[in-house]
């Protein structure tokens, strides 16, 4: 997403770092950074709501819906921050 975003959006600077070979290295960082990232905001989303494993055992389809409404924003938020800016 990063590479397409870059390619479609700031071509300059898509060519610069081929050109200079820093795009594979830059590529494999923000991969790095966003799996970080997501794990990061769901913990703390999921601490936040109250979103345990107490309540994955007493209901987990609940348990299964706020989990998958916490990586939804996570993901946004990871877009946002890392994928789609400079």
């Amino acid at each position: 997403m990063r590479q397409r975003f870059l390619k479609e959006n700031h071509g300059g600077i898509y060519s610069y770092m081929i050109l200079s070979e820093i795009l594979w290295k830059h590529l494999a960082e923000i991969d790095e950074e966003c799996n970080e990232m997501m794990d990061r905001l769901v913990r703390q989303m999921a601490k936040k709501e109250g979103v345990t494993e107490q309540l994955k055992s007493d209901d987990w389809l609940c348990w299964l819906q706020k989990m998958n409404s916490i990586r939804s924003r996570a993901e946004e938020v990871v877009l946002h921050d890392l994928i789609y800016s400079l």
